[in-house]
């Protein structure tokens, strides 16, 4: 190597290259500045210089520049801290987050290697935020006892990754553990905890932090104070809960702190009033968004929310008004091809599929076929997941199957069946739709059959249950319920409910009921139902004329339909049902999807 030039040619030279490296864009670039290094012998004396060398290469969006980076460090004779976290962050960040894992342990750079030098707390945060995303708990365990170790724990930064890595993997308890032993915490500390809860599998656990943080934010040093991030995840738990009270709460506390305008913000609510079966407000929060303001989310936010609450006209011509000075991405056109499905917007749809701008995916293709199927179109459905560029997959056949079922086509429902089982499926609704596409041909051999095979699988049917929001707190029915402490005057209010409906000309849909008995037990079973017994408790817990909200985790029957339709014209309610694919909302007798569903 060539010794380096004098202090001022020196001093000029590096400038140089410095003004030169943000420049670079291509690989051949990178090797000419690296030679240039090279035979200039500043790959060995300018630390800082080979570092954000290292860092510019190994953040390339070119998948041969990282590689290289991977030459360059082990071509260092003994190479630095920076020079190791410069490699360590590319490689999380990149497609492969796992090989920044394996440089830490020494296994990625092979022998003849130069022994890695001293971990510091970028490091850590770097190998933090790749075992994040590759949702690795155990390695982050790991890399929290080095974190003792090393005696960093004092670093508040490198402790929130240390939170978001746990809350990532999965690993909540931890992540809250963690927290809780911190002395001194950021906005940041809190956000992770917040996002992870309500992304994860305890969003109730998020809105008890939300009160937490929010009930004493005036308390709080200025580095603690919620921000827009802070909103938008507490929002998210709203969204996911159905708890249309909490988003209420959210929002106002945003206005609070000056945050209800900020487009992050904004978008946030719009989907999580959307989700909470408020179709209004979110609308009124999407016109409150100046135009020129408005972004690709906003409108994706804005068109999903139509389409869930059955607004295919309406998703479509804010679609168009959107495209005129947004160019939709993946998102928006499933988002609006939503939309045409649930309204039975057939040609439409296929005209947005055809038309779309990107490269459609199985999600896409996923739609058209539902699209298809729902309005009995199954011959195209068929050809149309045969004619993929890519194999189908269980959730295509699943759709396939559940057209089958909706049309009673046994020869379609059993060859879906079949795909499934070859796929290695084993969830309970392929059997349930397959049983039931016997059951309303009365085959009640082949219904034996299925469940004998279900029983033998080990495979159990999910339960069928519902929430209602009442002044604040969350009511779980099951099928059948008598756990509720009120469970005798709900059933009480159902006696007169069917008594008031059928004076409405309501006779109960028992072909719904798939098993072979009695008239009388199954309008027993009918009679039952978790969505029913959650809409005869809003009416005796809710004064007249309020608004009933009801989530159920799978697809409403068609005789909880009927009956949600016939009560909101007997008690004169809006009635709005959030079920596992879309919303229904009942006013004077009829439904928001016009009974197509």
């Amino acid at each position: 190597m060539p010794p380096p030039p004098s202090t001022a040619a020196a001093a000029a030279a590096v400038q140089h290259l410095e003004s030169v490296l943000p420049r670079l864009t291509s690989v051949p670039q990178y090797k000419q500045f690296h030679a240039r290094l090279l035979t200039s012998g500043y790959l060995g004396s300018h630390h800082g210089l080979r570092a954000r060398f290292l860092d510019r290469i190994a953040l390339s969006p070119h998948p041969a520049a990282l590689p290289h980076a991977l030459l360059l460090l082990r071509s260092i004779p003994f190479p630095v801290t920076n020079d190791l976290n410069a490699a360590l962050r590319g490689l999380a960040a990149s497609p492969h987050p796992t090989r920044s894992l394996l440089l830490l342990a020494g296994r990625l750079l092979p022998a003849p290697s130069p022994p890695l030098p001293r971990l510091d707390a970028l490091s850590l945060s770097f190998a933090l935020k790749a075992s994040a995303r590759c949702s690795d708990a155990p390695t982050t365990l790991q890399l929290h006892a080095l974190l003792v170790r090393l005696g960093v724990t004092a670093d508040v930064r490198l402790v929130t990754t240390l939170v978001d890595s746990y809350a990532k993997c999965g690993d909540l308890a931890s992540a809250r553990k963690v927290f809780d032993e911190m002395t001194v915490r950021d906005v940041a500390t809190w956000n992770a905890l917040l996002a992870g809860l309500a992304q994860g599998t305890e969003p109730n656990l998020a809105l008890v932090l939300f009160h937490r943080l929010a009930e004493n934010f005036q308390e709080l040093p200025s580095r603690e104070q919620p921000n827009e991030v802070t909103m938008t995840a507490a929002l998210s738990a709203c969204g996911q809960l159905g708890s249309l009270q909490d988003g209420w709460y959210v929002h106002e506390f945003a206005k609070r702190l000056g945050l209800d305008h900020n487009i992050r913000v904004c978008n946030s609510l719009i989907d999580m009033y959307s989700k909470c079966g408020s179709l209004a407000r979110a609308l009124d929060v999407f016109h409150s968004i100046k135009k020129e303001d408005r972004t690709l989310v906003s409108y994706n936010s804005a068109i999903q929310a139509l389409s869930m609450h059955g607004h295919g006209g309406d998703a479509l011509r804010l679609f168009d008004e959107m495209s005129t000075c947004i160019e939709p991405d993946g998102v928006t056109y499933l988002a609006v091809l939503c939309g045409c499905n649930h309204a039975g917007l057939v040609d439409d749809g296929l005209r947005v599929f055809k038309s779309m701008r990107v490269l459609p995916n199985v999600k896409h293709y996923g739609t058209i076929v539902d699209l298809l199927g729902r309005a009995g179109r199954l011959a195209e459905a068929y050809d149309t997941v045969m004619s993929m560029p890519f194999p189908a997959d269980i959730v295509l056949w699943q759709t396939l199957l559940g057209a089958a079922k909706m049309h009673g086509v046994v020869e379609l429902a059993e060859l879906a069946a079949t795909k499934l089982a070859d796929l290695g499926s084993n969830v309970d609704g392929d059997y349930v739709l397959l049983s039931n596409v016997y059951a309303s041909k009365a085959r009640w051999m082949d219904v034996g059959r299925v469940r004998d095979t279900m029983r033998n699988n080990n495979v159990r049917k999910v339960p069928g249950f519902s929430y209602t929001e009442i002044d604040g707190i969350m009511h779980k029915f099951i099928n059948g319920d008598k756990e509720h402490p009120r469970w005798q005057e709900i059933y009480r209010a159902l006696d007169e409910i069917v008594s008031r409906i059928s004076e409405l000309g309501y006779e109960p849909e028992t072909s719904n009921v798939l098993h072979d008995i009695g008239e009388e037990e199954k309008q027993y079973a009918l009679c039952y139902h978790s969505e029913k017994l959650a809409i005869a408790f809003g009416l005796i817990a809710t004064p007249p004329g309020e608004t009933l909200r009801v989530i159920k985790n799978l697809r409403i029957c068609g005789d909880c339909h009927v009956v949600a339709k016939l009560i909101s014209k007997a008690y004169g309610r809006v009635i709005v049902i959030r079920d596992r694919v879309r919303f229904h909302q009942f006013e004077d007798g009829n439904c928001s999807c016009r009974d197509y569903w």
